[in-house]
């Protein structure tokens, strides 16, 4: 699932987002404290001074990083928001991406908040508050269409069960299969918490 834009044009991107962008490739690929800043500036074909004049520090590069990720994840959110389906349908296809792309291995492309939330919550008090906002904004989005399948009766309601709590119970058990998954190096944690998503969804 690749959340951020890498420039694919001959258009050079701006120098800011230039460095977002392949930071994004090298963190999500080898975490964060793997990747020094020498070989981010050499990979990106720029001077040390153009770091500092957008970044204090590797912590607020990181934080920078995390944030702009949750921007382009929000993008995706809306978009599969306004599809012209079932709220049920909608929570499918998001599970279904999820669980697609987080299968067989874990490129740049899937894991940087994976590999961040069990990296840096210890490390950066910055970092981790960037995080924990990203993973608030996704629970918010899923307790929305959770909420709106209630209403058009494609979600199973449960009692006593909130729409704000079922959206933390799926999304923390896809956080952690994809975590278990990547430490396994099988997919089974995932077809777990699809199985069980997808039922508790009416599927």
């Amino acid at each position: 699932m690749t959340i951020m834009s890498v420039n694919l044009t001959n258009t050079p991107p701006d120098t800011k987002t230039h460095l977002l962008d392949i930071g994004y490739q090298l963190i999500a690929k080898k975490g964060f404290t793997a990747v020094g800043i020498k070989q981010i500036l050499d990979t990106a074909g720029i001077p040390k001074g153009s770091f500092y004049h957008y970044f204090a520090s590797k912590e607020t590069f990181g934080e920078a990083i995390i944030s702009n990720y949750f921007v382009h994840y929000k993008e995706r959110l809306d978009t599969i928001a306004d599809q012209d389906v079932s709220a049920q349908q909608k929570l499918y296809n998001y599970f279904q991406n999820w669980y697609d792309t987080q299968q067989n291995g874990c490129d740049h492309g899937k894991c940087l908040v994976v590999k961040l939330s069990a990296e840096v919550a210890d490390m950066s008090e910055s970092m981790r508050l960037a995080l924990n906002a990203g993973y608030q904004q996704i629970i918010n989005w899923l307790a929305e269409q959770i909420k709106a399948g209630w209403a058009d009766n494609s979600v199973p309601r449960f009692d006593n069960v909130a729409a704000e709590s079922m959206a933390k119970r799926w999304y923390f058990a896809w956080l952690g299969a994809s975590l278990i998954a990547k430490t396994s190096q099988t997919n089974t944690p995932l077809a777990e918490v699809w199985q069980m998503t997808t039922t508790q969804m009416g599927r």
